[in-house]
């Protein structure tokens, strides 16, 4: 592989002269700045990382981090959709993605060493929970960060959906079909998405005169063992219709509710929230709310490469619409429903 110094002989100039080329320096002439460009391309060379780096102040790697504490990191569809926005949205900035996995004991080490000069321009939080130390370290931080889901601080960009809005829709549908005892599967109380899913179920059955009674709301953990276990505890209580907080707690809860020799949606009726694509395969295909999770990836990392641009810019609050997703397991015609959520941009 060519040196700088080779593709500066090569292209008649100085080595400072090619630097400037390669780090876009409008100082530079354009038939120059051509000539460097045509020898880059034919020597198919590559600038030295580090040196990069060190010149520009900017790596153009942006890290994903995923805790690895949530129990269905692995099972749930949800992250390697979210994955796949972040990575196409990198790629079409030319920048690289570093995805960490990061076990409890070792996450706040990793930010540690982001924050002290670590290899990345900027962080995308996959998930996080309430009061997180790894939030707040950020904050005090010197790094561009962005979360999905959101936090309650103006200095916080996140992208994220209307949790509360979207499942008071999907409750409410079932409230108008005509189901009177409605429970839930809500999600870990110590993450936003999953309170706010839990205060929409709870705002849907107030707007309809019915109160939320303790012995049909049972908290899952997101992931299909929790979703069973919930629903073999729901089952007791006699509901006539279940909101599980995603898909994955849903599809398990209708094993759960198949095994003791009900039916779906004449027993029990069934709706989730996410539409993976499991979803929409099930038996009965499950009424769910969909959630753009391959967008909501693209643009978490969009919005993160825009803020290290512009690091004096004002923090970005996006919030994408959802879609009610109306199939079978509710026993309504199937069909979808435009959530009243619509995507709403704060700075």
């Amino acid at each position: 592989m060519a040196t700088l110094e080779e593709i500066a002989e090569l292209a008649g100039v100085g080595r400072s002269t090619v630097s400037r080329v390669l780090n876009n320096d409008p100082r530079v002439r354009s038939t120059t700045r051509e000539r460097v460009l045509e020898v880059v391309r034919r020597e198919n060379y590559q600038p030295n990382f580090a040196a990069r780096t060190l010149a520009s102040g900017r790596s153009d790697v942006i890290g994903a981090l995923v805790p690895m504490a949530l129990p269905s990191v692995f099972s749930d569809p949800f992250f390697p959709q979210f994955l796949e926005g972040v990575a196409a949205a990198c790629d079409a900035a030319d920048a690289l993605l570093m995805l960490w996995l990061a076990l409890p004991e070792t996450e706040r080490r990793k930010v540690d060493r982001v924050l002290g000069g670590g290899p990345v321009d900027g962080l995308i939080i996959a998930a996080h929970v309430v009061d997180d130390p790894l939030v707040e370290a950020l904050r005090r931080g010197g790094k561009q960060f962005i979360l999905y889901g959101r936090y309650p601080a103006d200095d916080v960009s996140y992208v994220t959906v209307d949790d509360r809005a979207s499942a008071h829709s999907v409750v409410s549908h079932l409230l108008r079909v005509g189901y009177e005892r409605v429970g839930t599967i809500a999600g870990p109380q110590h993450m936003f998405e999953a309170r706010d899913r839990l205060a929409g179920y709870v705002d849907a059955l107030r707007d309809f005169g019915m109160p939320a009674a303790p012995e049909l709301i049972v908290e899952g953990d997101w992931s299909e063992a929790s979703g069973y276990a919930a629903m073999r505890r729901l089952l007791a209580a006699k509901p006539d219709a279940v909101f599980a907080a995603n898909d994955s707690m849903a599809l398990a809860a209708l094993r759960a509710i198949k095994e003791q020799g009900l039916r779906v949606p004449e027993d029990v009726a069934l709706v989730g929230y996410d539409d993976i694509p499991a979803a929409a395969a099930a038996d009965p295909p499950l009424t769910t709310v969909r959630q753009p999770i391959r967008r909501l990836g693209e643009v978490a990392a969009q919005t993160l490469l825009a803020l290290i641009d512009d690091p004096s810019g004002a923090q970005r609050r996006i919030v994408l619409p959802t879609e009610l997703v109306v199939r079978a397991s509710c026993g309504s015609t199937g069909g979808s429903e435009r959530n009243p959520v619509r995507s709403r941009v704060r700075g």
